[in-house]
């Protein structure tokens, strides 16, 4: 198999890593917005569509694994698509970690009312994390380790704003235990966002492998 062709099929399974970013950042961003509106309808149906993500993490995992076992590749196409394999794992985390909010919006949406003032940083942790997920992708497809590496700087970021959101809420608990069953849903909330936001540190250390062959471990 030549060069020429070889480099088509990666073009394709980075084709379909991007398409699988985008779903994942969509299901993040509508679990959020479900949250805050309380639609549970729109809730419901972000964890019906997690099929589609699960779907084309086993696409990719297939191209991969037919490429590594057909073509011979290079020790450079081999990290690289050995490194691909392990970030439709990280995605399709980040999509069952957009359920679990869906699923948290099911639970507290009959208490009502809004959100307390200190918890509307959530939705800062979204945006950064949906930011992050699509600057690591394309750190990856580009091989640009510089990159990789400052946007885990902005991971120290979306931790500072969970540490900060889980003092305040325990401070709102505190104060007001008729509070603790829809603020303690929220610290949930926030753990499920800096854990995606882990995630895409992960995909920057497999940015690093695949272009330089050597394992770093960013999430210390």
């Amino acid at each position: 198999m030549t060069r020429i062709s070889q480099k088509a099929r990666i073009n394709e399974i980075n084709r379909k890593l991007l398409l699988m970013a985008s779903l994942v950042e969509k299901q993040i961003y509508g679990s959020m917005v479900a949250l805050k509106n309380h639609d549970i309808k729109a809730a419901e149906e972000i964890v019906g569509s997690d099929d589609k993500v699960d779907d084309l993490q086993q696409k990719i995992e297939e191209e991969c694994i037919k490429f590594i076992a057909t073509e011979q590749p290079l020790a450079k196409d081999l990290r690289n698509v050995f490194t691909a394999t392990k970030i439709v794992t990280d995605l399709e985390r980040m999509a069952d970690h957009a359920v679990d909010i869906c699923k948290i919006t099911k639970k507290i949406n009959l208490s009502g009312g809004s959100f307390p003032e200190e918890t509307l940083a959530l939705w800062d942790m979204e945006e950064q994390v949906r930011k992050m997920i699509d600057l690591s992708i394309n750190a990856y497809i580009e091989r640009d380790v510089e990159k990789a590496y400052e946007i885990c700087k902005m991971d120290d970021d979306v931790d500072v704003i969970y540490k900060r959101i889980f003092t305040d809420i325990l401070s709102i608990i505190k104060v007001d235990d008729s509070k603790t069953e829809k603020t303690a849903q929220l610290l949930f909330v926030a753990k499920y966002l800096e854990r995606i936001g882990d995630r895409v540190t992960n995909i920057c250390e497999g940015t690093i492998f695949s272009s330089k062959g050597t394992y770093v471990d960013l999430n210390e």
